[in-house]
């Protein structure tokens, strides 16, 4: 098959095209490089040292002997998305071109508006460029599991069956987003949805849990084809901040009570779901929606197989919390279905602990570039749109204890 990446220079995207060029597909991609202009923003860096694109396509060349498809340009220009998808005549597209960040959509106004309009423009012209050159492609939207946010009741994949008044009918489960970023995505669902039924696209929207991880297979050795790993507090996921922490010394810092409990799912299973959804496309007008995680424990249970993964490895890893900037319930029911990828065949290669263990490893050679920029791991920016470093709880045992009183 022929893979089109939006976005294709980041975590995901990056691993992606490796992930699927081994397996014999066709990969192209765009991208305007600017996770790494809002990382620098952020005073950060990845820690791993990630190449120029020119450079990722000479590794990209050397170890496949291949060529990758690739252009620069922003999705928000309709005709630079219509020549690629013209150009490239994908079977799929994998939509990860857009702002991931719900702290960075937080930050003030500016900051908000652009997650809007960029996320938003860019997944519309995406769709209106399928409609008018590819009709026949697939496209797959990464979601988050963060549209759904945490309801006292299971979470459905996309869509459950209610009554009401003596009628039932099977509708799409309420989102109920956390941030303008997870806004956003629950928008982009409620376009896509629209444009499967009008047009007759098919899509696969991916409900993602959150991702950790340095690697996948099939970079090898060539430090060339690593892909970024951000630790910052808008780019980097819970589980990498936390094994960026352990190497260096640093406290693991949970929010708050640290009972805020989410999917996770290591990057090398993340890219074995998305290759099952583009393998296994849907009917012609079909919207359907996969939730992607392996398993799901809270942000302190988190926190403790880091410290044990990083003590086996002669760390000495302290657990604090501290106070949580964002606005958000700290003790919540949680509890999504995922049936969909499994009926499939998608079956998880690595449990966490295993997982960690690789991270903190491959952390360590990089700990100096983890130092220079370590100033970032405690978050400044709140939900109340102000900018002010929180402070460390100064008794984690009398916030578990408020926290048992209040079960």
């Amino acid at each position: 098959m022929k893979v089109f990446i939006p976005g294709i220079d980041g975590y995901l995207g990056w691993s992606l095209s490796l992930y699927l060029t081994k397996r014999g597909h066709t990969v192209g991609g765009a991208d305007l490089f600017l996770r790494r202009e809002w990382v620098d923003e952020m005073g950060s860096q990845s820690a791993t040292p990630i190449k120029s694109m020119d450079e990722r396509l000479k590794a990209y060349r050397d170890n496949f002997n291949n060529d990758l498809w690739f252009k620069k340009g922003d999705f928000r220009d309709y005709d630079f998305v219509l020549e690629c998808f013209r150009k490239f005549n994908p079977d799929a597209i994998v939509h990860l071109g857009e702002m991931p960040s719900a702290p960075y959509s937080m930050i003030d106004v500016n900051h908000c508006t652009f997650t809007q309009t960029n996320n938003l423009a860019g997944t519309l012209n995406i769709l209106y460029a399928m409609k008018d050159a590819c009709p026949q492609a697939h496209l797959v939207k990464l979601g988050t599991m963060g549209e759904y946010w945490t309801p006292n009741i299971d979470i459905p994949e996309g869509f459950f069956t209610i009554e009401y008044r003596g009628r039932s009918d099977t509708l799409p489960f309420p989102r109920q987003a956390g941030s303008w970023y997870h806004w956003t995505k629950v928008h982009d669902s409620n376009n896509i949805m629209f444009a499967c039924k009008i047009w007759k696209l098919q899509s696969t929207d991916i409900m993602q849990g959150v991702v950790f991880g340095t690697r996948i297979d099939e970079m090898g050795d060539d430090e060339r084809l690593l892909t970024r790993y951000d630790f910052d507090q808008c780019f980097g996921t819970v589980a990498n901040r936390y094994c960026a922490e352990a190497v260096i010394g640093h406290p693991l810092t949970p929010f708050g009570k640290g009972f805020q409990r989410r999917g996770f799912l290591p990057l090398r299973d993340s890219m074995q779901c998305i290759t099952i959804a583009i393998e296994n496309p849907p009917k012609e007008g079909e919207y359907r929606v996969f939730n992607q995680f392996d398993e799901v424990y809270d942000v302190t249970e988190l926190a403790l197989k880091v410290q044990k993964a990083g003590k086996e490895l002669g760390l000495n890893v302290e657990v604090r919390n501290l106070e949580n900037p964002r606005k958000e319930m700290e003790e919540h029911y949680y509890n999504p279905d995922h049936e969909h990828l499994l009926n499939l065949g998608y079956k998880p290669t690595h449990n966490v602990e295993q997982e960690l263990r690789i991270m903190l490893n491959d952390l360590i050679k990089y700990k100096k570039r983890i130092l220079e920029k370590k100033e970032v791991l405690i978050p400044d920016i709140r939900w109340d749109g102000t900018r002010k470093k929180v402070g460390f709880l100064e008794k984690k045992e009398r916030a578990l204890e408020e926290a048992a009183g209040s079960k």
